[in-house]
Order: C-alpha cells, then structure tokens, then sequence
C-alpha cells in the first residue's frame, strides 16, 4: 500500500523533519499539533487558546486529507500540566459529539515552542 503525504496551507508548516499528515489506505496519522498559527507561526498565548488552535490545526489536516475530526479514532494529548485536563475536556466537547474517538492523555515536561498541549491523532476514512 502506498502512503502519500498530505499537506495544507490551513496548518502550520513541519517544524522539523515530518510531514503534517501522512495516508496509508484508509487510514491517516496526524501528527502532533501544537497552538500554533498557520498564518504567522506564532503561538497562541495560555492554555485554552492554545487548545482551540490545536483543534482547529488538526481539523484542518483532517480536511485536508479528505475527512473530519468526525473521522478520528484515536487522539494523543501531551499536557504540561495535567491540572489543564478538565478544561481540555470542555473544549474538546466543543469540537468533538459522540462517539467520541479513543484518548490517552500524558503529562510531560516540555514541548517543542514552550507549547503547553500537543495532540495528534488516526483517522479512518473507511
């Protein structure tokens, strides 16, 4: 099966040696969105913006790869401090309705860009 790389304008650029997307079947892995701004590379500022970007970066590869956050099984979320779980799982109800797709929730020390959440995801288009 061949994987083709998907690519939007609507998400920030890679930051690094991966690609925002990546299709294999009907099958897509999303990798890890940060709270930054497609349009200027800048992070949004405090934890609930940065999750509503984070969101909204991953909806836009979704797109991207010819689905929706509806078509998400399985999000990872990195926290840099877990005291910001129940707020996280406000916002997410905003952009997520039952069934919700399969979550772990880590907390670590750091991310890249000072970022205070990160999340990717696998979407099936099946």
């Amino acid at each position: 099966m061949a994987k083709q790389v998907i690519h939007t304008d609507a998400a920030p650029k890679a930051i690094g040696t991966y690609s925002q997307a990546v299709r294999c079947g009907e099958t897509v892995y999303l990798s890890g969105q940060i709270g930054l701004d497609p349009a200027t590379m800048e992070m949004a500022a405090g934890i609930e913006p940065q999750i509503r970007r984070v969101l909204e970066n991953l909806k836009a590869v979704a797109a991207a790869s010819g689905g929706s956050l509806d078509d998400i099984v399985r999000l990872t979320v990195y926290l840099t401090d877990l005291r910001n779980f129940a707020r996280l799982n406000e916002i997410m109800a905003t952009f997520f309705t039952a069934p919700y797709p399969a979550r772990a929730a880590v907390g670590v020390a750091s991310l890249p860009r000072d970022a205070l959440v990160e999340i990717d995801a696998i979407m099936n288009l099946g």
